[in-house]
């Protein structure tokens, strides 16, 4: 995978899951230097619905950063990704999309989702230096725009930051426009340390809502698009963070399932794309 993704053109990678790359700090230091390759953050997902789950969280969390942290580049340190832990939520991963009030954080579950979130990107923080960002998620219970905000409100902005993924923001709206994730840079822009690019089809965002698909069904059939094919207005971000003097990773998101194409080829050619607008 990573002689293909330099092959595509990117300089950078995130972890993936535990175990998918070397977990001994000297031997994915080896591989990310043979290829010139910059560790940008490693996905964490952590049950912070449940306050039983912490530890376990807070456990992974600290393994993942330590590594991370054993192969950063000090001048663009990588980012511990915190998010929902998706097999705790059925029903929200059923309604992908279309969230309704019913299925959103009671008082006392946002208290403890909150609580877990400060506690692991502090205990992070402590141990390593390094900052975390939360990953809002379509399936996850921070989906919609509002509640992206309330989890900014209720954590520490010291130790965690918002990484804006552009197509799950877009999808997570329900009805996906550009103006939208334009907007959302704005309203999170004292937050936003870290940028996913990832597209969405509006089309395909229609025909989930009306045939009720949930998340993996729509990504199936390609809710997720390659970049410049959906709503997702990718000039206009790049300009945002140029005027923003954002020096960060832009980490690019694809998914491709068995039947989609090839992954190499999807992402030489989200490269291409990136290329024809000035990245």
């Amino acid at each position: 995978m990573l002689d293909e993704l330099t092959q595509a053109g990117y300089t950078g990678t995130e972890l993936g899951d535990w175990g998918f790359m070397p977990t001994n700090p000297d031997e994915l230091k080896a591989e990310l230097a043979k290829r010139t390759l910059t560790m940008t953050g490693a996905f964490v997902p952590v049950n912070f619905r449940v306050r039983e789950a912490h530890a376990a969280g807070e456990e992974l969390a600290l393994r993942t950063a330590k590594l991370i942290a054993a192969v950063a580049d000090p001048a663009t340190p990588p980012f511990v990704v915190l998010a929902d832990d998706s097999a705790d939520m059925p029903a929200r991963m059923k309604n992908a999309g279309r969230v309704t009030p019913a299925l959103m954080l009671t008082p006392a579950e946002w208290s403890v989702y909150a609580e877990g979130v400060n506690k692991i990107a502090r205990a992070v923080n402590a141990a390593t230096g390094l900052r975390c960002v939360f990953h809002h998620h379509t399936g996850g219970y921070i989906e919609t725009p509002e509640e992206t905000a309330r989890l900014l409100s209720l954590t520490d902005p010291a130790v965690v930051g918002l990484v804006l993924d552009t197509g799950h923001y877009a999808f997570g709206t329900t009805n996906p426009t550009a103006q939208g994730v334009l907007d959302a840079l704005e309203r999170f822009s004292s937050r936003l340390w870290y940028i996913h690019f990832k597209d969405c089809d509006p089309a395909v965002a229609a025909q989930s809502r009306a045939g009720e698909w949930d998340y993996h069904a729509s990504v199936g059939h390609g809710i997720f698009c390659e970049l410049g094919k959906g709503c997702v207005p990718f000039d206009k971000v790049v300009a945002w963070l140029k005027t923003r003097n954002y020096n960060g990773y832009v980490t690019v998101e694809q998914d491709v399932l068995p039947g989609m194409g090839t992954p190499k080829e999807s992402a030489a050619r989200n490269r291409a794309y990136l290329r024809s607008i000035g990245i």
